[in-house]
């Protein structure tokens, strides 16, 4: 179980608590209003399998964001829970990158997801959206969420 830690809010200028929840403090993480439960539960339904609690967490602390990320793509810009269903109700990325869950991107071309190709607690990766050969594409940035979790906010240079 993740313990409970003070997040500094950039945005407010004051130090949040937020149950369940660590990393992110003394991070630069440029944060948006938490998610609403009605958001977070039309995302669990939505996806394909059962994500990890940390990333529900996180969007219910910052409904999307972004920030530094220590490992390439260097920058990471999450998603709000209601674009990714949108996302994944729209097959958006489906055709050509099947079974990668969409949860954000770096702001210049790549996407970044859950590698549902793998197993649990499935890996997050980054790829080019212009490039469909994944052996080329899709590259593994973290074995877990957990994991980029202690990579966000951190820089990579």
């Amino acid at each position: 179980m993740l313990n409970q830690l003070l997040i500094r809010d950039r945005s407010r200028h004051h130090v949040v608590k937020v149950k369940g929840w660590h990393v992110l403090e003394d991070r630069e993480w440029h944060r948006t209003e938490g998610a609403s439960s009605e958001a977070v539960n039309l995302l669990r339904s939505a996806a394909p399998v059962d994500l990890p609690e940390s990333y529900y967490s996180l969007l219910c602390f910052s409904n999307g964001g972004e920030g530094p990320l220590a490992v390439q793509p260097l920058w990471i810009c999450l998603y709000a829970a209601e674009e990714v269903v949108q996302i994944e109700r729209r097959g958006t990325f489906r055709e050509f990158f099947a079974n990668l869950f969409v949860i954000g991107g770096n702001g210049g071309g790549e996407a970044v997801a859950f590698d549902l190709r793998e197993s649990e607690p499935y890996p997050i990766v980054a790829f080019d959206m212009t490039n469909i050969n994944l052996l080329e594409s899709v590259r593994t940035i973290a074995p877990s969420f957990d994991a980029i979790l202690e990579l966000i906010g951190r820089d990579g240079q």
